[in-house]
């Protein structure tokens, strides 16, 4: 169930983070929005996405797949629209677990005349774009494996091609039945006004690695993943923090190892667990260990 976060001031220094190591391990377990309607947008999600409600209040809704949730939802009775000239969410990012499974969405989207706002192949992933009632912006997608991703040094190319969905709906076809088990929250792709800022922070005051960059984005990832977190400022340059009466983001939730965890607390004089911290756009990140 979602959680009413203390939203707090981005750090006044990142000098107190700079002992902190590369983070080895990190999950993206969960998304928390802000929504003009809870029941409106718990029928979108599992009508469209196919995702289960999981948890439920008059305010307050969390949905997922059977062996995890994914999104937390706390309704802003007639919030307007998210400003994408704010920073904020650009998208969250649905992972599948096998590229039949991403067939099976397109053909389920096809079925209910569901429109996208776009379809790419990414070299390193192939992914379908579209948006939730509130303007919150969603992809769906599948990775190829690692080995055949390609690097120019340290550098991994992504790109934005034409995705062929002549071979996509070529994958068996099965009945749509939602969201497989085994899809996680695979990354999150936030709007920032300062690039040089954002990887400051992210990479090096957190310590993720810098994977490869767009006019306009940085792609951010641990453990050698293509990325856990998209920054760009295509948008929201010159944006201001998005209005209180605006459907936002309140927080993404993040998983790191116990002791990368403790670093963070060390360094930021923060001993709360769960941490919560704020980038320099103002976008909150929570950091926690896995229960035991």
């Amino acid at each position: 169930m979602a959680k009413d976060h203390q939203r707090v001031p981005p750090l006044a220094t990142y000098a107190r983070l700079k002992d902190v190591s590369a983070i080895s391990s990190l999950v993206i377990s969960s998304v928390e929005l802000s929504v003009a309607s809870l029941d409106r947008s718990l029928q979108f999600y599992q009508h469209v996405l196919g995702l289960t409600v999981l948890d439920a209040s008059a305010d307050q809704g969390t949905l997922g797949v059977p062996d995890r949730p994914l999104l937390h939802l706390v309704q802003q009775s007639g919030a307007r629209p998210s400003l994408p000239s704010s920073p904020g969410l650009f998208h969250f990012a649905l992972l599948v677990p096998h590229r039949a499974a991403l067939a099976q969405f397109v053909r389920h989207l096809l079925d209910i005349r569901h429109p996208v706002h776009g379809v790419a192949d990414h070299l390193v992933s192939e992914a379908l774009y579209l948006g939730d009632p509130d303007g919150h912006g969603i992809e769906v997608y599948v990775d190829r494996p690692r080995e055949q991703w390609s690097w120019d040094g340290p550098v991994l190319r992504m790109a934005t091609d034409p995705l062929d969905l002549e071979s996509l709906l070529a994958e068996p076809d099965a009945p749509w039945v939602g969201m497989p088990e085994g899809t996680t929250m695979g990354h999150v792709h936030l709007r920032v006004t300062d690039l040089a800022a954002a990887q400051q922070f992210y990479c090096d005051l957190l310590g993720l690695d810098l994977m490869t960059t767009y006019p306009g984005a940085l792609f951010v990832s641990a453990a050698g993943y293509h990325h856990h977190f998209g920054l760009n400022v295509w948008q929201s340059r010159q944006g201001s923090p998005a209005p209180a009466e605006c459907a936002q983001l309140r927080a993404v939730e993040l998983i790191v190892p116990a002791a990368e965890l403790g670093r963070l607390q060390h360094s930021t004089g923060i001993s709360a667990h769960p941490l919560l911290l704020s980038d320099p756009a103002g976008n909150q990140l929570i950091f926690s260990t896995r229960p035991d």
